[in-house]
């Protein structure tokens, strides 16, 4: 019979992973990019299209340890994987890692500067190195993606969406009449400018 002191395996490499997130990032972010661990299989980590962190099929709702585990969250090959110095577990992610749940914005025309809070705290100015891009929706809209560091992005929320839309103008692109936003001195496209006069 099992100590009951002692915690399940799923709980230990849980704790582990968390320590050592803890260890590396004292000074902030982990340095993931330059890790290249053994990889030491799958844990049952998902993050859903909402941004919620679920193990074991039950959320995280200790929003200190999800801030925690997505500073050693990298992206190889199109799989999300758990780093630490000495291991990597993979966990799935539904959509993007992250989630935009809050938009500033600075300025006015070309001197515009918008900035997205991620659903872990993280702020992310949109400009050449960290841009934002559009991809088809489910139902004929678009939805926006936040460069926020390495190859991770955040999902815009439907509510922020709305309000990119009302911050959009026509500009040229690519030899072409394109509607978008502008941050940080980018145009970042939307759509060709007559589809979205006709959409309007």
């Amino acid at each position: 019979m099992a100590n009951q002191g002692q915690m399940p395996p799923q709980t230990q490499a849980l704790e582990g992973l968390a320590a050592a997130a803890r260890d590396a990032g004292q000074r902030g972010l982990p340095p993931v990019h330059l890790w290249n661990p053994p990889f030491c299989g799958d844990l049952d980590m998902r993050i859903a299209r909402d941004g919620t962190w679920f193990y074991l099929g039950t959320p995280i709702g200790r929003p200190a340890l999800v801030r925690l585990f997505s500073t050693i969250l990298k992206r190889e090959d199109g799989r999300y994987f758990l780093v630490t110095p000495v291991e990597k577990v993979g966990i799935r992610v539904d959509d993007a890692p992250f989630t935009a749940v809050e938009m500033r914005r600075e300025g006015d025309g070309g001197a515009q500067v918008l900035q997205f809070r991620t659903n872990v705290d993280d702020w992310v100015v949109c400009d050449a190195a960290h841009r934002l891009r559009f991809e088809p929706g489910a139902a004929d809209g678009l939805e926006p993606y936040p460069h926020v560091r390495a190859d991770l992005w955040a999902k815009v929320t439907r509510a922020l969406y709305y309000d990119l839309v009302n911050l959009g103008v026509e500009a040229a692109a690519d030899g072409k009449a394109r509607f978008g936003v502008m941050s940080s001195g980018e145009f970042f496209a939307m759509a060709d400018a007559e589809q979205a006069r006709i959409a309007q």
